[in-house]
């Protein structure tokens, strides 16, 4: 999944920036709030953490433009304010949820899954498609109840092929999940990932749709 960070605070940022790389996000990080709202007409990003106290224009300003121009990607606040009328502001002005400074890199993880999971309809935190589960908590991939050894990236492809089950992902839409805007894109990487997914979990798990991407079809009783 993508993430777009937007913190000024610089040792703060370069932290969340390692750690959500760590747990198998893509992350392009902002430090100001107006570069942010262009940053934000990109249609590939997936999530927004976002920080209330910018230089440019503070989160709250930018969170009401981002719901005002309909906008519904799933937005965290963070900041340092936490009385209840800080809190029932953000959540007011359209956040997906809120965390207060300090915070635990494990329940920032937690909140994230679980705004994903409620923008996506799903119940249950688990996504499975026939023998083939995925964990997002614990980055595992089970075909049949056991374990398949997957690389980060291949776990970035499945996981948005499953995400989107049913809808065919271009390859552009792929290379985004894997890549930043500042890193490099490499040659065929989506064409060698789905090849190793195919392996390990079987040929019929992705299929190709001539001229247009890749999908997992949707099959009833799928999560996700």
């Amino acid at each position: 999944m993508r993430v777009l960070l937007v913190e000024d605070d610089q040792l703060l940022g370069d932290g969340l920036n390692i750690a959500l790389e760590q747990m198998g996000y893509t992350v392009d990080w902002i430090t100001d709030g107006n570069q942010a709202e262009i940053a934000l007409r990109d249609p590939s990003l997936d999530l927004v953490i976002l920080d209330i106290s910018l230089p440019g224009q503070d989160g709250l300003t930018l969170l009401r433009k981002i719901r005002q121009r309909n906008n519904p990607i799933p937005v965290l606040l963070l900041t340092a304010r936490d009385s209840l009328n800080d809190r029932v502001l953000g959540l007011d002005s359209g956040a997906d949820d809120y965390l207060p400074k300090p915070f635990d890199l494990e329940e920032l993880a937690a909140r994230l899954r679980a705004i994903a999971r409620r923008r996506a309809g799903r119940s249950t935190p688990l996504l499975r498609h026939g023998p083939v589960t995925l964990d997002p908590a614990s980055r595992a991939v089970l075909l049949h109840d056991q374990p398949v050894i997957c690389t980060a990236r291949e776990y970035a492809i499945l996981e948005a092929l499953l995400m989107n089950s049913g809808q065919v992902l271009s390859r552009h839409r792929l290379e985004e999940a894997l890549y930043g805007w500042d890193d490099g894109v490499e040659s065929n990487a989506v064409e060698v990932y789905i090849h190793h997914l195919r392996k390990k979990l079987g040929k019929s798990t992705i299929q190709t749709v001539r001229g247009a991407g890749y999908m997992i079809a949707k099959q009833i009783g799928d999560d996700g």
